[in-house]
């Protein structure tokens, strides 16, 4: 089958792109290469450099595709309260007119790469997939938006969808030869390594004063390959003529930002100390999945545990202290 990624030239876009390759799949890129890297596009991969939100590019794009794995968007919590106008036009705006080119091209069939962020502060963990949705923060709400937008397309038109809500996402290509490069880096185990790697004699932890066992937040993390797998099922499940769904992927198991701290300290031989700072605005206390229905329909599980995580984002590290650059 031939997959359109959008956002294929990005973290988890990129290695997903690999992975379906590596599967035997054709794979087009739909990406603007602002915040992702051309140096992380597969060379087998055919790419589209555009946005979601321009017909021309997507129509461009979705020659001979079978489906589309939506990864495209941005991310940053903090940012989406500065700017929430911005992270609703990019996240479910822009998207929105990209629906509506696949439903020109007959394309109804999708794989949306949504969060945890669209529970919020959940009521009771492990959160499953029917638990209240009520985001605190614009990014989660932008995300939640277009899920219900695919809620309507379903009904309207007819739309296989696939949701897959993610918990906290880390790691790299075992090889060390895609990884995580964003700017800034704000997610937790990049920042630590590099602490680490460049010998800062501190690293700051984002709130120590939460309801948590050492008072920092508690995140469920999933291996970036662990979950390209799951885009591939999830892939061929509505591809080939499947049912849609929504599915939380995450490992289960909650780690603390201070737990986190001290498994990149065993992985790399290096120490750094934690300066506790303030709260980011938007931040659970804890996040912690249920993945038994993707366990269940998707026959899907993750595999690799936290310090595999952190053994292969150093490996990139290592090999590219400057990121694509």
């Amino acid at each position: 089958m031939r997959f359109l990624v959008t956002g294929g030239a990005g973290y988890i876009g990129s290695v997903s792109v690999r992975h379906l390759l590596d599967a035997g799949h054709d794979t087009t890129i739909l990406d603007t290469l602002e915040r992702g890297h051309r140096e992380a596009v597969d060379e087998r991969a055919r790419l589209v450099v555009g946005d979601v939100g321009d017909v021309a590019a997507v129509t461009d794009a979705l020659e001979g595709c079978d489906a589309v794995l939506h990864c495209a968007g941005l991310i940053e919590v903090a940012e989406s309260m500065r700017e929430p106008g911005r992270y609703f036009d990019v996240n479910a705006c822009r998207p929105l007119r990209m629906l509506e080119t696949m439903r020109g091209r007959e394309v109804g069939v999708i794989v949306f790469s949504s969060t945890a962020a669209v529970y919020g502060e959940p009521e009771s963990v492990p959160i499953d997939e029917d638990h209240p949705r009520a985001p605190v923060n614009a990014y989660g709400a932008s995300k939640l938006h277009f899920e219900d937008v695919l809620e309507w397309f379903k009904e309207a038109y007819g739309f296989r969808a696939v949701r897959l809500r993610y918990f906290n996402v880390a790691g790299a290509w075992p090889d060390g030869s895609l990884g995580e490069a964003h700017e800034p880096e704000t997610h937790v185990v990049p920042r630590i390594l590099d602490a680490m790697a460049s010998g800062r004699e501190s690293f700051e932890v984002y709130g120590g004063d939460y309801e948590t066992p050492d008072g920092t937040c508690v995140r469920d993390y999933i291996h970036v390959v662990d979950l390209a797998r799951a885009h591939e099922l999830a892939l061929e499940r509505v591809a080939g003529g499947g049912q849609g769904g929504v599915f939380n992927l995450g490992s289960g198991e909650g780690f603390s930002n201070l737990e986190v701290v001290s498994a990149c300290a065993r992985v790399t031989g290096r120490d750094v100390e934690v300066e506790i700072g303030p709260r980011r605005q938007g931040d659970p206390a804890v996040l912690l999945a249920s993945n038994g229905r993707a366990r269940e329909e998707l026959e899907w599980e993750a595999r690799a545990g936290l310090e595999q995580m952190v053994s292969d984002a150093w490996a990139w590290r290592q090999e590219h202290p400057d990121g694509y650059a």
